[in-house]
């Protein structure tokens, strides 16, 4: 099957919130996008919609990430959310999204990518697992053992020497109630 993936605009918000509450089963991730895609310190971010003919069946979100207390810091960003419907499921289409996003994080100038997430899903698409045993320290502490989930890609041409330091990131996401991964509570 071939999908088409393309950046979302303003009238692609109910699509966007559609997605995320089929793909989550419940509201949460769809606010926090839409409070996401209005928060002006996660600008410049990428925002893609993977589509079936008509109908979006995959949304994905990169926002600016930064070092704290530093100020200048090198263009970041993280991932956060990505969402497939549920009958869309394991036929590809996150990693399609995450290869989109990536490639558009680096034609905008992006060094580095971070993402909490699956420690079997994203080390498939290039992120390493242990950020914060490089030098990446998530916005909130976590338990060693959860460290596993907090992931970092290089993709600039300075890669990991771009920096180290605790990583911020824009104010929506920035909150603790976002920094817990229920796949680490098992």
């Amino acid at each position: 099957m071939e999908y088409n993936i393309r950046e979302t605009t303003i009238a692609d918000l109910d699509a966007i919130m559609e997605v995320q509450k089929q793909a989550f089963g419940y509201d949460k991730e769809a606010r926090l996008v839409a409070q996401l895609l209005k928060d002006e310190t996660a600008k410049p971010f990428v925002s893609l919609l993977a589509f079936d003919k008509e109908e979006a069946i995959g949304h994905i979100l990169f926002t600016r990430a930064y070092f704290s207390g530093k100020e200048v810091s090198p263009m970041m960003h993280i991932l956060a959310p990505l969402a497939v419907k549920p009958a869309y499921q394991r036929q590809g289409i996150g990693g399609l999204l995450i290869k989109e996003g990536l490639h558009l994080l680096q034609a905008i100038g992006s060094e580095v990518v971070f993402v909490l997430g699956h420690k079997e899903y994203y080390p498939k698409y290039g992120f390493t697992t242990h950020a914060a045993h490089l030098g990446y320290l998530p916005p909130y502490k976590m338990p060693e053992e959860n460290g596993v989930y907090w992931m970092v890609q290089p993709i600039g041409p300075t890669g990991y020497e771009v920096g180290k330091g605790n990583v911020k990131c824009c104010e929506e996401l920035n909150k603790p109630e976002h920094w817990r991964n229920e796949e680490s509570d098992r």
